[in-house]
């Protein structure tokens, strides 16, 4: 099968199109023909070697954790691949993340929820890592009615969908974004700030009941400022982005929720996507062939919502 690879660390130049052995499932695991992936941050995070404390690589290592498509095969008997309640066919269209890397033709699904029909394979595609991963976060922060979040990143996938999750709660959000992606967050129901110096300011005056709790998905030297607005303490601030977090005694936060959790809140998230209340633009596709630019595009950030693989 054809296939995104990669055999050592570096930047875009490492990714090449090859081909690997098609994945075989075992007992309880589903293949999928995988149709569309979503590009995150993470993925070139991964192909640096920057995270290995949290997800350590394999060489040669297929990048990519979301995906939308088709189920292939199903191996026989039970195990991690299934669907708690949903027994799964060949042909069952599917989405969520996978074990084995999504930048490929086939790969073994993780947790997966069923693709509703009248969601798109990259809106679907677009879903899993951010809705996973502010979801994760609003529930570390405990973010409750009436309370102020101050949410760096705003304008990004993860960040849209967590002022969209936070909002619908009853909370105030106050989101950090560059000036050009300020109408677009108003319209999501967020107060737009703009980043840089003299940011500490702008979000005492947008928020001057002040701040509940921080969500750093911008990794931009975020911290020191969410603390000096959460009065000097770091209970309440979780970042995604920011691998000095353990220095500023602010919890760094990638993974572990529990599967059922997870697949829970994939089907959660894909009825609120089909009820129009909420989205993820998927703001540019890019053939298999030209994953290394879609990456470049990732890394150079300001991308508002989501690039997608189309296999």
């Amino acid at each position: 099968m054809r296939a995104i690879v990669y055999n050592e660390f570096g930047g875009p130049d490492v990714l090449s199109l090859g081909h690997t052995d098609k994945p075989v499932p075992g007992p309880g695991e589903i293949r999928v023909k995988v149709v569309a992936v979503g590009v995150n941050p993470l993925d070139y995070k991964r192909r640096y070697g920057w995270v290995e404390q949290y997800y350590p690589t394999t060489f040669p290592a297929v990048p990519g954790l979301e995906f939308a498509g088709v189920v292939d095969a199903v191996g026989e008997g039970d195990g991690p691949g299934r669907v708690p309640g949903e027994p799964l066919a060949v042909g069952d269209e599917v989405f969520g993340f996978t074990s084995t890397g999504a930048y490929a033709e086939y790969a073994l699904a993780g947790d997966i929820a069923r693709k509703p029909a009248a969601l798109s394979f990259e809106a679907a595609a677009a879903l899993p890592v951010a809705g996973e991963t502010a979801q994760r976060v609003l529930d570390l922060l405990g973010l409750k009615a009436g309370e102020t979040l101050l949410l760096h990143g705003a304008a990004g996938a993860v960040g849209q969908v967590a002022v969209q999750l936070a909002v619908a709660s009853g909370a105030t959000v106050v989101g950090t974004a560059s000036p050009a992606n300020h109408e677009f967050l108003r319209a999501l129901g967020a107060v737009p700030v703009a980043y840089g110096a003299g940011l500490a300011d702008r979000v005492r005056a947008a928020a001057p009941q002040g701040v509940d709790a921080a969500f750093d998905a911008a990794g931009r030297d975020a911290l020191p400022v969410s603390i000096a607005l959460c009065g000097g303490a770091t209970e309440r601030i979780v970042t995604i982005a920011d691998m000095q977090a353990a220095d500023h005694g602010v919890v760094f936060s990638a993974g572990g929720t529990p599967p059922e959790q997870v697949r829970a809140g994939l089907a959660a998230h894909a009825r609120l996507a089909v009820e129009g209340r909420l989205a993820v633009p998927v703001v540019e596709t890019f053939a298999l062939s030209d994953a290394a630019k879609a990456q470049e595009l990732s890394e150079a950030g300001h991308v508002r919502g989501k690039l997608i693989i189309k296999i």
